[in-house]
């Protein structure tokens, strides 16, 4: 389904296209089914052989276009796995991704706990830690943390054993492991290494702690999820219990609302989730599930326990999704309302939907290192990684000057780019702030509202400059709440980065921008010679000595001069 700019808002599969499409536009809906309803302008279809082929291409066609109405993991990415990299010396590495003809260990709902695992585990054993094996021995063999195949002849023998060690801590045999941080703390204690000690009583407590969350364990050691959701009329909540080597260790949930059927959100979302990840050895759903769907997805290793432990695993799970969706009113609606008010706002102030937000700041301390900044407000949340940083180039002290770099800089190149541009431009400063970037917007031919965000003598934003007039706000609307968010916000990021540039001009090197004279070179330069003015005095020779060419070594001393 596409919307006015022919943008991709909605993919969906059907066995019955047309009693599929029909559905949206008969009956009453939820409010995201009628706003995505009133956004569509035109269609497209792809006809599969089979529904495999319709579940994937779906998935596909989510992750290229991220739709804004399909349900989409929270960062777009699988959980991640650890795993022996392939060769004749694997590394143990953390993934995001994996084929079914290598082993891993996972998946591990949170990111961090897998690295810090992978950290742990490399710390204790020696594995190779280069990517390709080097010529010479890097950091790691000095400090003990690797046998550096590279130089010496290490015995296949001793590093399949340590691979087997490791094995087993991931399958849940933690024993070795904790003996051996045990030893390593008393050691530490003993030679009054305190701090070490308590670093390793911190692992130890991390192991620990690991291990006390199993909460329900069966004796067949296997690998597997437990899968039931809850549904209201707007939103699902996904229950997951992981567990791992026959123990539940962990959970995963999430609450979203959805289009159209309740059902077939719930299977989007473990789709997107298992599809392309399912290296464990079995997954139990709760019988809202039908089990010919699953078997189309996961073949054999689905299935719905009707009776026993494993549907008492399933009931908890069912359990903990009812009780995820009630708290979820209790405590996250409200937000949902507000940002539903606030949207609703935009639309009567500005004539159009706003969901795309970019907001500039300008700083500077009396023309010295003006830089500006810009923000990205988008789908209700700062959208971090689009922020920008930029340094002036032009006029200094010129206010108006600087917001005609910035906007022409910013605008241009996404032209250049052919990348999707805001919904609406927020300037720092009044109606003169506001002209100036309408001016630039003008000759690039753009189809862009701008708005001003005014402060008061306070330096505290007061109300909205947009089409020539002043736009007062309640301080108590939430509409108001919101642009002063987004003004804080753009402030916030912008003296942070003029404060990053200030420094940086402070401590400014006159050996800074010589082509040849790195980061290393310099700090060799200045431990060698102390400073400045005895590089200047320094003879050619002398640098030469330190393992300079004689060309780049005269070229420094012109540079100096």
């Amino acid at each position: 389904m596409k919307d006015s700019k022919d943008e991709v808002i909605y993919v969906g599969k059907a066995k019955n296209l047309k009693n599929r499409v029909k559905s949206y536009f008969v009956g009453a809906h939820n409010e995201k089914t009628t706003l995505l309803i009133s956004e569509i302008r035109d269609f497209s279809y792809l006809i599969t052989n089979n529904e495999l082929e319709s579940l994937i291409l779906e998935i596909n066609l989510i992750k290229r276009y991220l739709p804004k109405y399909n349900i989409k993991l929270v960062d777009d990415k699988s959980y991640p796995y650890i795993k022996f990299s392939k060769g004749e010396y694997p590394r143990l590495i953390v993934m995001r991704s994996n084929t079914p003809t290598q082993k891993a260990f996972g998946p591990y709902p949170n990111g961090y706990s897998a690295r810090m695992t992978v950290d742990l585990l490399n710390k204790l054993y020696p594995f190779r830690k280069c990517v390709t094996i080097p010529k010479k021995p890097c950091l790691y063999y000095h400090l003990g943390q690797c046998l550096a195949p590279c130089i010496n002849d290490v015995s296949k023998e001793e590093y399949n054993q340590m691979i087997k060690e490791v094995t087993r801590f991931l399958k849940g045999d933690t024993k070795k492991v904790l003996d051996i941080l045990e030893g390593n703390m008393y050691e530490a204690s003993d030679n009054l290494e305190f701090e070490k000690a308590n670093e390793y009583k911190e692992m130890i407590n991390h192991i620990n702690t690991t291990s006390e969350k199993q909460i329900i364990s069966l004796a067949d050691l296997k690998d597997r999820d437990i899968i039931a959701y809850a549904h209201n009329d707007e939103n699902i909540a996904i229950q997951i219990l992981l567990m791992r080597n026959g123990a539940i260790t962990d959970t995963h949930q999430t609450i979203f609302s959805y289009i159209g059927d309740h059902y077939e959100a719930a299977l989007n979302y473990i789709d997107q989730l298992y599809l392309d990840n399912l290296y464990i050895d079995e997954l139990l759903f709760s019988n809202q599930f039908n089990l010919n769907d699953l078997e189309i997805r996961y073949k054999k290793k689905a299935s719905i326990p009707q009776i026993g432990d494993k549907k008492k695993m399933v009931d908890l799970a069912l359990q903990n999704a009812k009780e995820n969706l009630e708290n979820y009113f209790k405590i996250y609606q409200h937000r949902e309302d507000i940002n539903l008010e606030i949207e609703r706002s935009l639309y009567e102030l500005f004539s159009k939907e706003i969901n795309y937000i970019e907001a500039f700041d300008n700083s500077q301390l009396f023309g010295s290192s003006p830089v500006s900044a810009m923000i990205v407000y988008k789908n209700h949340e700062f959208f971090k990684d689009g922020y920008r940083k930029f340094n002036i180039q032009t006029a200094s002290q010129d206010d108006y000057q600087q917001i005609k770099e910035v906007i022409y800089r910013r605008y241009y190149r996404l032209l250049m780019e052919d990348k999707s541009l805001p919904d609406l431009i927020l300037v720092d400063g009044g109606v003169g702030h506001v002209n100036a970037a309408l001016s630039i917007i003008d000759d690039l031919r753009l189809d862009v509202m701008v708005a001003g965000m005014k402060k008061n003598k306070r330096h505290e934003f007061e109300s909205l400059i947009f089409n020539g007039k002043e736009v007062e706000l309640s301080k108590n609307s939430n509409l108001y709440k919101f642009f002063l968010k987004i003004n804080e916000e753009v402030h916030r990021f912008a003296i942070t980065f003029h404060r990053q540039v200030r420094f940086r001009e402070t401590f400014k090197s006159p050996l800074d921008g010589i082509k040849g004279i790195g980061v290393k070179r310099k700090e060799k330069l200045i431990n060698h010679f102390g400073t400045i003015e005895a590089i200047k005095e320094a003879k050619v020779e002398e640098i030469v000595k330190l393992g300079f060419s004689l060309k780049l070594a005269q070229k420094l001393k012109e540079e100096l001069k």
